[in-house]
């Protein structure tokens, strides 16, 4: 469990700063990603990654301490089906935070926090996974076929011009 933290608090009081970050929460797991300020986004994290932990273990205390914190239970259901099974094999690391810069209005520091595979799973995602390594494999099996082949062709040339010495030095003779 985090520590609390000292001095004031996201929202005013902690009542407050429990629902904000119940409510971030609840549209990170409905969307996959969200834009936030980096304050709410480190308090945010800590509570994604113990919540999917949870989801893994998918027992029924799990999802009613879950519930707790979210109150949306479609949220809560894809939670516990989806997202938990995806990180099923991940021992943690489940949130990514990237910084996007500072917020117009205010100079806020803005960052995008994110589930790790949910970019990974989409189909864009997989088929330019799929053509990157196919096009280099192929671009370097092509150069080095060219390679072999102009070797080839070299080698093939050099034994014609043996050939034609050898034939011009040695008589020709005709069997009658």
């Amino acid at each position: 469990m985090p520590t609390p933290t000292k001095g004031a608090r996201l929202g005013g009081s902690p009542a407050h700063e429990k629902l904000i970050l119940s409510n971030l929460a609840t549209s990170l797991f409905e969307h996959g990603a969200i834009t936030t300020t980096a304050a709410k986004a480190k308090r945010l994290q800590p509570l994604a990654e113990s919540m999917i932990t949870k989801a893994k273990r998918g027992d029924l205390n799990s999802r009613r301490q879950v519930m707790k914190r979210i109150k949306d239970k479609s949220i809560v259901h894809v939670l516990f089906t989806e997202i938990g099974e995806r990180y099923a094999d991940r021992p943690g690391g489940y949130t990514r935070i990237t910084k996007l810069g500072p917020r117009k209005g205010d100079n806020a520091p803005m960052v995008k926090i994110e589930l790790v595979e949910a970019l990974a799973d989409s189909p864009k995602a997989k088929k330019t996974a799929k053509k990157a390594p196919a096009k280099k494999a192929a671009a370097k099996q092509d150069a080095a076929e060219d390679k072999v082949e102009d070797k080839v062709e070299d080698e093939a040339k050099v034994e014609d011009v043996v050939d034609e010495k050898v034939q011009d030095e040695t008589p020709e003779t005709e069997d009658k």
